[in-house]
């Protein structure tokens, strides 16, 4: 039986474990990315591990998350990872110089190649024909140091596309069609690998915004084959020579096909407030708009800027709107400034952003008060943007343009324009100016350390038995923005003790209070529980507040790897009666939990755990499905405690 795209790429990386579905797999990391809100801490955690340089192919450090200096600590955060980057050979991606995901397609991703990010929209680069994973930042510091990632071997899902996409209908509106059948829950443990003959009407950056959307769905990654495609757009940016043809054999195997043909979409948008919240566009024409944002890693790339020039022409935007325009990267900016596109934005009455992530994690443009915010960027949940009271939708932006020039949500195709088709160039801006990157690692080089960053806490190892109440109950798709808010609390990110204060802030402003007085706890959720951002202080931040389990009736990929790598325990229920029975305060007794963690180090996976409801008197079954390995990363309260033994024991031989 032939391979798939995946198979292919996976088989020359793995370096332990089999390909087998539900087994976990080892593999090696080519490459790695970091962006400033999470990249501090895997550098501090790489700091941590004694070593002189990186051991990745190459790794890039960018600055694209808190460029707004509205205190000291976003610029401190920077200084220090520009010298710490320069002190380990690790390129740096200035503010600036643009969102990580647009700027890695653009300058560093390559076929056949598996990329690692501390971002959960790293899959991005799965346009390229990359495996190309988000993960907690201690996973990406551990890559660095040359230590394996290590993920559940997935099923492959087939997308095989058809037909050719109708004037209006973009790549925004693919995703989202799948995001409608596929929904946001119970994809974990999967990839979505496109194929048919489809994929060849479709450029890098249309298939990058399938990709990217793709971790809405929770999946392990996306990913498209590298064809004639992408040669192309790699000559483009001057890298023809890292091309390299990956198809899936004729033969190849899936576990599920999944069939759109193209030509039947339609312009579609998620509703508020989550991304699987999927309808047409042209059910809404009596939605009053009051904000449209284009932009984010989503559709920020030259062919969506260039669409939404056309489109506006020598229109103007709607009296009653506020429309703004972050370019992806610099090469979109300097490209749509050269070309007169970026004159006819401003004539329009556009307000044009820096390129960076900005609106789309809630720095920035917060909406007035119940406001609709049309935006093309990849989340919608409740007060991300920055207005808890505020109508979020997603679409393309096609279907945002048209909405900025109307007042109303409106289906581009009642503007009666001329579609303009957008082709991608054949030779794009090349300025990496922006980009500091010594060929040696400056290892005698000071790395500046503001009174903002702090190096991590340490951790204990796991203990026999949890007494502890349940400090909060909460219900289905709690993603981690609910648990540690963005926005202008992003900037105490390298100061876990300050960061923790604003755990659960949004949800419960009482949990942390709660948490320190309890000094241990155990946090009980619903279904797909830590959704969203890769951001791993949603594990650390309860760990360091005396979080020692979370109990909930499921739990996300990486959410869950970021608890396991700091010693939390990830239970589930095993009925859902337990769910439904179990309230905040009650008091919960584990018990027997090291012999349970030495019977899994030995595979006896995964185990029925029973935990007693001393308050209400009733028994609570739950699973902990742990590798061996987990299972001793757990035992030695968390995987920086669990690497650091293994490198001190390798300096002594």
């Amino acid at each position: 039986m032939g391979k798939n795209v995946f198979e292919k790429i996976i088989t020359k990386h793995i370096v332990s474990g089999n390909r087998i579905g539900g087994a976990e797999v080892g593999i090696r990391i080519d490459q790695t990315l970091t962006q400033d809100a999470t990249g501090t801490l895997v550098y501090l955690a790489f700091e941590s591990l004694g070593l002189s340089k990186i051991k990745t192919d190459l790794s890039v450090s960018y600055v694209d998350h808190n460029t707004v200096q509205d205190s000291f600590e976003n610029a401190d955060d920077h200084k220090y990872l520009q010298t710490v980057a320069a002190k380990y050979g690790i390129r740096y991606s200035k503010a600036g110089n643009g969102i990580c995901h647009q700027v890695h397609l653009e300058r560093f991703a390559r076929p056949g190649k598996t990329l690692l990010g501390s971002d959960s929209h790293t899959p991005t680069a799965g346009a390229m024909g990359m495996v190309a994973i988000g993960a907690g930042g201690l996973d990406v510091a551990l890559a660095l140091a040359g230590e394996p990632f290590y993920l559940t071997y997935p099923k492959v899902v087939k997308v095989k596309l058809t037909g050719k996409l109708r004037p209006w209908v973009t790549a925004k509106d693919v995703i989202l069609n799948v995001l409608g059948i596929k929904t946001t829950k119970g994809n974990v443990n999967t990839v979505i690998e496109y194929s048919g003959p489809g994929v060849k009407t479709l450029s890098l950056t249309e298939r990058a915004t399938i990709t990217n959307m793709g971790a809405e769905l929770g999946v392990t990654t996306s990913l498209f084959p590298s064809d004639a495609v992408t040669r192309k757009f790699l000559l483009a940016q001057g890298r023809g020579n890292e091309w390299k043809r990956i198809e899936a054999d004729k033969d190849a195997h899936y576990d599920e096909v999944i069939t759109i043909n193209l030509s039947n979409l339609e312009p579609l948008i998620a509703c508020p407030h989550s991304p699987g919240n999927v309808t047409k566009v042209k059910d809404l024409k009596k939605v009053v708009v009051d904000q449209v944002c284009v932009g984010s890693c989503t559709n920020s790339s030259f062919q969506d800027l260039m669409l939404v020039a056309k489109m506006l022409g020598k229109k103007k935007i709607h009296p009653d709107v506020s429309f703004v325009i972050a370019p992806g990267s610099k090469q979109v900016f300097e490209m749509i400034a050269k070309n007169g596109a970026l004159d006819i934005m401003i004539a329009a009455g556009a307000r044009i952003l820096e390129s960076t992530c900005g609106f789309c994690i809630g720095i920035g443009q917060a909406p007035r008060d119940g406001a609709v915010s049309i935006r093309t960027n990849n989340r919608n949940f409740l007060g991300r943007s920055g207005t808890k009271s505020a109508h979020v939708y997603l679409a393309s932006p096609a279907v945002a343009v048209a909405c900025a020039i109307t007042g109303r949500i409106t289906d581009p195709r009642e503007l009666k324009m001329v579609y303009p088709k957008i082709l991608s160039p054949k030779k794009f801006v090349i300025n990496d100016r922006m980009i500091l990157f010594s060929r040696k690692s400056e290892t005698r080089l000071n790395v500046y350390r503001g009174s903002n960053i702090k190096m991590p806490p340490k951790l204990a190892a796991a203990v026999d038995a949890i007494d502890a109440k349940v400090l909060i109950k909460v219900g289905d798709k709690i993603t981690t923005d609910h648990i540690m808010p963005a926005g202008r609390r992003l900037k105490f990110r390298s100061n876990i003790e300050r960061y923790a204060d604003f755990v659960f802030e949004n949800v419960d402003a009482t949990f942390v209070k709660r948490a320190r007085d309890e000094k241990a706890g155990i946090i009980v959720a619903g279904r797909s529980y830590g959704q969203g951002s890769s951001r791993e202080h949603a594990a650390l931040c309860p760990a360091s507040l005396g979080v020692k389990a979370v109990l909930a009736l499921s739990i996300e990929r990486i959410h869950r790897a970021n608890l396991i790598n700091f010693g939390i325990l990830p239970l589930t229920f095993v009925h859902d009666v337990g769910y439904k029975t179990v309230e905040e305060g009650d008091l919960l007794s584990i018990e027997g939990i090291r012999s349970v963690l030495r019977a899994l180090k030995k595979g006896s996976g995964p185990l029925n755990v029973i935990i007693k409801n001393l308050t209400k008197e009733k028994l609570i079954i739950a699973r902990l499905e742990l590798s061996p390995r987990e299972a001793h990363v757990i035992s030695e309260g968390g995987r920086l405690n669990a690497v650091r033994k293994l490198l001190q024991r390798s300096k002594r031989k």
